[in-house]
C-alpha cells in the first residue's frame, strides 16, 4: 500500500536557521552578502537535486539533466557506461518496443522481468506456459508468464527476441537479468560504473 509522506524536522531547522541569518544580516552589511551567496548556492543544489532525482520518473526533468550532463547514461567508445544511482543500484533507459522504460540491471536475476504494464506497452504477446514458471524472490515463489522482447535498444546495445518473464507480483518495476548480460562481449563494475560491452556495437540510441 502507499506510503503516507512524512515532515522532515532537518529541513525545517535549516528553513528557520535561514530566516533568522536573513533576518540578523539586515543590519550587518557583510553578513547580508554571506547570506545571500549561500541562499543561492542552496537553491542550486536543491535545484541540482530535484533534476538529478526526479528526472528518473519525470521526462521532462530527464531531458533538463541530460543537457546539464547530469545524465546517468553514456556511450563512450564501444562502451554503454551506467553510472550508479543514489539507490546504489544501476539503471538504464531502454527502449522496448518502441516505449521507454527504465530497466534495473540485476546480476542475481537469472532472466528479465517485466510488469504487465511494460510488457503491454511494449507489445509483449505474453504466453501463459503449459508447466508455470515458478520464481524465487525475497516475497516468496511466485508464478510468471513468459514472452519475447522483439528488440530491446539503450546507448550502444541491442537485444533482440530477448525472452521475459511477466508477473504481476513484479509491481512496477523492471529488471534487466543474466539472459540479457550474457549476450554482451563484456561487463564490468567500476567504482560506482557499470561498464556495459557489446559483441556488435550500434549507432548510439537517442535519449
Amino acid at each position: 500500500m502507499p506510503a503516507d509522506v512524512v515532515s522532515n524536522p532537518q529541513f525545517y531547522i535549516l528553513l528557520g536557521a535561514l530566516f533568522l541569518a536573513a533576518v540578523a544580516a539586515r543590519r550587518i552589511p557583510v553578513l547580508r552578502t554571506l547570506v545571500s551567496v549561500a541562499l543561492w548556492i542552496g537553491a542550486g543544489l536543491l535545484l541540482y537535486a530535484a533534476i538529478a532525482e526526479r528526472g528518473r520518473f519525470d521526462p521532462w526533468l530527464g531531458r533538463a539533466a541530460a543537457a546539464l550532463n547530469l545524465d546517468d547514461q553514456k556511450v563512450a567508445g564501444a562502451e554503454t557506461r551506467i553510472r550508479m544511482s543514489r539507490d546504489g543500484h544501476f539503471y538504464v533507459r531502454a527502449s522496448l518496443g518502441g516505449v521507454e522504460r527504465r530497466l534495473l540491471v540485476d546480476s542475481g536475476a537469472t532472466i528479465t522481468a517485466l510488469s504487465p504494464a511494460t510488457a503491454s506497452a511494449a507489445g509483449v504477446e505474453v504466453k501463459p506456459a503449459v508447466f508455470p514458471v515458478l520464481l524465487k524472490t525475497a516475497n516468496g515463489t511466485i508464478r510468471a508468464d513468459t514472452g519475447e522482447i522483439a528488440e530491446l535498444r539503450f546507448g550502444n546495445v541491442v537485444a533482440r527476441d530477448l525472452a521475459v518473464v511477466v508477473s504481476p507480483a513484479f509491481g512496477d518495476i523492471d529488471v534487466l537479468g543474466m539472459n540479457f548480460l550474457s549476450r554482451l562481449k563484456s561487463w564490468r563494475v567500476e567504482g560506482k560504473t557499470l561498464i556495459l560491452t557489446p559483441n556488435h556495437p550500434q549507432d548510439a540510441a537517442e535519449s
